[in-house]
């Protein structure tokens, strides 16, 4: 007898919950709810309508219910509105909002796959109708129009993780004047804070207004109050302050909740009650590094647990190894991405971790579009194990998270990545690609070959009047170097050796790294012990440094910045 699966939800988790029941069971009878008149869009395109890069909102919607019904026999009711599970007698009951009945709706399976709701909190104005969220088409054709209108010039975005960058940035590219408002010290926070200052220039570079370590206070026609009292312009103000998990159904039928408020499921997606199983961004998954559950609101996951959920129905075995977080954005020009903890993340977790911060070609420098590739890596102390990178470049920084990120899943080994064989090609790479690179000076820097400062270390250095050692040609010294700083080329470096102290910690940096470290390798080989790598060099302090220097109008640490 063929068995009758209800899923609420569609999108990442339900949509593909559904369609995989159907490969296996060609017999059973799927029916979809959604309250919304769409079961199956791009809701990571969303932000790219504000632009025009999608420029027909209907393009984003990726499967109709007629699509669904010929294509796969699943029955998708739109505008249906599920508002009770009723587990004695496994039923739903069911709004129709379009007339507002109601009727129940039985079950052998139910899947609930109902996502995270936009965070609205309870402010003066919030209410307003020029006050938007950004969770499905129809929110984003309406945010679109509005901002059409011919008095719209300034708009206040209110958060900077995926969703309030992307629609910060695509606003912008619309040609509208946008405020990017964060209450952390930096955006995009899978990213670590020295990483966040390029993602801070970059925006700032492309003309957003890039406001940290504040938080909305009060909404009103014409502007935005922060909590620190500053008042920016905005006819059009977009809550992207994150997203809390939809639980409601779950609760109110006393399935279990997790401790970080999202929906308990086992290893295989069940919930709390054996015939009801829930996948998605309203559920908690298991960290696969940290050893926690934790909650990951991304299309990848949604998609993996949707099929195994679906395979664990039918007794099919399949091994659940966790989640890691890999993640990718656009910024503009540069390309971000990220994967498992970040360094301040693997230390709260526990770990004994550092880092490494590497700016490497992303392709041979000869040819056409070569860009430097900023990469940091995250290891474990003693074993060397991978714990996270973060890459961020005009080529292709996601292509150097995804070889991280099967590492990681693979429980790799700075020695795995320092070995692994990778494809080369002078348009694509460099022979020692960055990710072998880095494994490479975090080896030197795990076996005590040589000791390295972090860009966020360098103004006190420089304040504190250390002797700090720039090895690069004078040409570039000259162009603009750290106020303090002592210059000796690398092509002079041992015939001047004897100008360097002895007695006191020598700080070296070149532009990117390279020619210091091999500056302190020379001044180790000739008796000096007290000799550190500056990570990220020049160029990383001046990014760094850049976007808190505008902002605050603190004193600049260096005579000129130089990017190039």
């Amino acid at each position: 007898m063929s068995k009758k699966f209800l899923v609420v939800g569609g999108v990442a988790g339900g949509a593909s919950t559904a369609a995989r029941i159907r490969r296996l069971d060609e017999q059973a009878e799927v029916i979809m709810f959604e309250k919304g008149p769409n079961v199956s869009f791009s809701n990571c395109s969303l932000p790219f309508h504000l632009s025009g890069i999608v420029e027909n909102s209907n393009k984003l919607v990726l499967m109709t219910p007629q699509a669904f019904q010929k294509k796969y026999n699943i029955e998708a009711r739109v505008n249906q509105e599920v508002m009770r599970i009723n587990r004695d007698k496994k039923t739903v009951t069911v709004n129709n909002i379009a007339t507002g009945d109601s009727y129940e709706e039985s079950y052998d399976v139910l899947v609930l796959s109902p996502g995270a709701s936009p965070i609205v909190p309870n402010l003066e104005g919030i209410e307003s109708p020029h006050v938007f969220t950004v969770r499905n088409v129809v929110d984003i054709e309406r945010l679109n129009n509005y901002v059409k209108s011919d008095d719209i010039e300034d708009i206040a975005v209110i958060g900077g993780g995926f969703i309030g960058v992307e629609v910060a940035e695509n606003l912008r590219l619309a040609g509208l004047n946008v405020s990017l408002v964060e209450f952390s010290n930096q955006i995009m926070m899978p990213f670590d804070y020295d990483m966040a200052q390029i993602l801070h220039k970059e925006m700032l570079d492309k003309g957003v207004n890039v406001i940290v370590n504040d938080g909305l206070a009060k909404v009103t026609k014409d502007y935005v109050e922060l909590n620190s009292g500053k008042q920016v312009k905005a006819q059009a103000i977009v809550l992207a302050i994150g997203v809390r998990p939809e639980i409601k159904l779950a609760k109110e039928a006393g399935l279990a909740i997790g401790e970080l408020g999202g929906i308990q499921v086992d290893g295989n997606y069940v919930t709390s009650d054996p015939s009801i199983y829930a996948v998605g961004d309203a559920i908690e998954v298991f960290h696969q590094l940290t050893r926690k559950p934790t909650r990951l609101a991304l299309a990848g996951p949604a998609q993996r647990q949707a099929r195994a959920a679906a395979n664990h129905m039918y007794n099919m075995p399949q091994h659940n190894k966790g989640v890691i977080g890999s993640s990718s954005v656009q910024i503009f020009d540069l390309v971000c991405a990220s994967t498992g903890l970040n360094e301040k993340m693997a230390l709260s977790n526990g770990y004994q971790a550092k880092s490494v911060y590497v700016i490497a070609p992303d392709k041979v420098g000869l040819m056409p579009n070569s860009n430097p590739l900023h990469f940091k890596l995250i290891y474990e102390i003693p074993t060397g194990k991978i714990l996270g990178a973060q890459a961020i470049g005009k080529g292709n920084a996601d292509k150097r998270i995804d070889v991280i990120a099967t590492l990681i899943t693979m429980g790799g080994t700075l020695e795995d990545l320092k070995e692994l064989e990778l494809s080369y090609s002078p348009m694509f790479s460099t022979a020692r690609d960055v990710v072998n690179l880095a494994a490479l000076v975090a080896q030197n820097q795990l076996f005590g070959r040589y000791k390295q400062v972090n860009v966020e270390e360098v103004r006190s250095l420089v304040e504190n009047g250390a002797y700090i050692l720039d090895v690069r040609e004078t040409n570039e010294y000259e162009a603009g170097h750290l106020i303090n700083a002592v210059n000796i080329p690398l092509s002079e470096l041992r015939e001047r050796m004897n100008e360097i102290p002895q007695d006191v910690p020598v700080y070296v940096h070149c532009r990117s790294g390279q020619r210091s470290y091999n500056a302190v390798m020379a001044l180790q080989n000739n008796g000096f012990s007290n000799v550190y790598n500056v990570s990220g060099s020049f160029l990383g302090i001046c990014l760094y440094e850049y976007f808190n220097d505008l902002t605050t109008g603190r004193k600049k640490i260096v005579t000129e910045y130089n990017f190039k």
